[in-house]
């Protein structure tokens, strides 16, 4: 056996895969690209103000606190069940 032929065809070998190599990273072209629309960027903007905002209103807890320490505050029964029906049907 020639050790001599295997060490070319090894070489041969090694050459043409760093060419394979080369080329498809040539072939490859441009990178991909993320651009985000005016639209999603809108909503982003909106997201955080939500998500900043809080869940409780304040003005209205502090109407009805005050209202509930003088005794002012009443329910009517017929406003209370139409509520109360209206959330059990939904």
């Amino acid at each position: 056996m020639r050790i001599d032929a295997y060490n070319q065809v090894a070489q041969l070998y090694g050459i043409q895969k760093n060419l394979k190599t080369q080329k498809a990273q040539n072939a490859a072209g441009p990178r991909d690209q993320v651009s985000i629309s005016q639209a999603g960027r809108d909503y982003q903007v909106a997201k955080s103000a939500v998500s900043e905002a809080s869940d409780i209103r304040e003005d209205k807890v502090s109407q009805l606190r005050s209202m509930i320490d003088a005794g002012t505050y009443s329910v009517e029964p017929g406003d209370f069940a139409s509520k109360l029906l209206e959330k059990y049907n939904a």
